[in-house]
């Protein structure tokens, strides 16, 4: 699923286009014991749960693509006979009023879901008229042709409420807080089937994971059937270490600053582009050369690849390897930080032998919040500064 699928899909959440028909819940504590079970049609609860419940569904459909949002394609294996995605699509055709089928499906959430506190599980079936779109990419309400039939299952966590003062309007007096048991935003959570090409794709299920770090892998395995791709974080690790692996030597500061440059001009030309930008084998030898690296360096490229990144079960996200915030330049004892479009300020240079990072100090500097002159600037020089400035 691309961006514009996924809005589309949020955009739902709404009273008056809410495509849900039923809703079913279920509390587990800590110790993984069903506390609490809960099932009725979606529209009969009242507006203000209903809004509480629009934003939770929002927020498991919230993220970027490729880090909290994943694509996940079910194994042949599992789409076979009692495989994990029969069972999904039987859960899908009970619409959510076979209670053996819901308590399974309970069953097997407290069984792979690690989580050392109380939580709840929320899932709701929903059936969309996808409307058409016209030339003009508006859309045909009253020309619909398919319908998108699916399920969404949120897992949020429930705590205890902070302890503190609170105001009572029938005393009017300030008086303790009563701590009650708080449903927070999902912290996991998933989309079945996936909303393709604006419509069914049973092959797939759409991923969440609030943590782009933490996704559950066992959760998603045992559960889900499917693999997970790498982390966001260990994806900029393989990619970092496939460029200094294979450039080695030649891996300088202006190398990396212009595979980095690259990298962000490419998200800012397709920015706009729903589809997330992949980096595929042949895309990463070829922005190494691009930059810099010599054919004879790129002859061991297929190599380092494979003992790098050999494992990975998907392409390299763009954005999951080139920061779009800042570009870091760290010893250990010091880190410079600039946005990436002003890396060009820092220069290198060697003084006296030894190899310094500049930066220029001739606009307002601060040091710990104070401003501060450059020490060996002039009254004068500093005047003259704030007057080219001003020019």
């Amino acid at each position: 699923m691309n961006k514009k699928e996924i809005s589309e899909i949020k955009r739902l959440f709404t009273p008056d286009r809410c495509p849900l028909t039923r809703i079913c819940g279920c509390y587990v504590d800590a110790e993984k014991n069903k506390k609490s079970l809960m099932k009725e049609a979606f529209l009969s609860i009242s507006e203000e749960e209903m809004f509480k419940y629009f934003d939770i569904f929002k927020k498991t459909l919230s993220g970027t693509v490729g880090k909290n949002l994943l694509d996940m394609e079910f194994p042949l294996a599992q789409e076979a006979g009692g495989g994990t995605q029969e069972y999904l699509m039987k859960l899908r055709a009970s619409e959510l009023k076979d209670d053996a089928l819901l308590d399974e499906f309970y069953d097997k959430v407290i069984e792979t879901f690690v989580y050392p506190e109380n939580y709840y599980i929320i899932l709701v079936h929903g059936a969309y008229d996808i409307p058409k779109k016209g030339t003009d990419n508006l859309e045909q309400f009253d020309a619909s042709e398919y319908v998108y039939d699916f399920m969404l299952c949120a897992i949020c966590p429930v705590r205890l409420t902070k302890p503190g003062l609170c105001y009572n309007e029938e005393t009017n007096a300030i008086e303790e807080r009563i701590r009650d048991w708080f449903v927070e935003p999902p912290i996991t959570g998933f989309l079945f089937p996936a909303f393709t090409d604006r419509n069914t794709d049973i092959h797939s299920i759409l991923y969440y994971s609030k943590n782009p770090d933490e996704l559950n892998p066992d959760f998603a395995h045992l559960l889900l059937g499917c693999e997970l791709p790498m982390t966001a974080s260990s994806q900029k690790e393989t990619f970092n270490a496939l460029v200094a692996d294979t450039l080695l030597t030649d891996c300088t500061f202006e190398t990396v600053k212009t595979i980095n440059e690259t990298l962000n001009t490419l998200l800012e030309e397709r920015k706009d582009d729903p589809e997330p930008i992949m980096l595929e084998k042949d895309d990463v030898k070829r922005l190494l050369y691009d930059n810099g690296a010599s054919d004879e360096v790129l002859e061991h490229f297929d190599e380092q690849y494979e003992q790098t990144a050999g494992d990975l079960h998907a392409p390299l996200l763009v954005t999951n390897v080139v920061s779009t915030r800042k570009f870091e330049i760290k010893t250990p004892d010091i880190v410079i930080q600039v946005r990436p479009d002003r890396a060009d300020l820092i220069e290198t240079r060697i003084i006296n032998g030894r190899p310094y990072f500049l930066i220029p100090a001739d606009d307002s500097v601060e040091v710990n919040g104070i401003p501060v002159r450059p020490q060996g600037v002039s009254d004068t020089e500093a005047e003259g500064n704030e007057s080219n400035t001003d020019l």
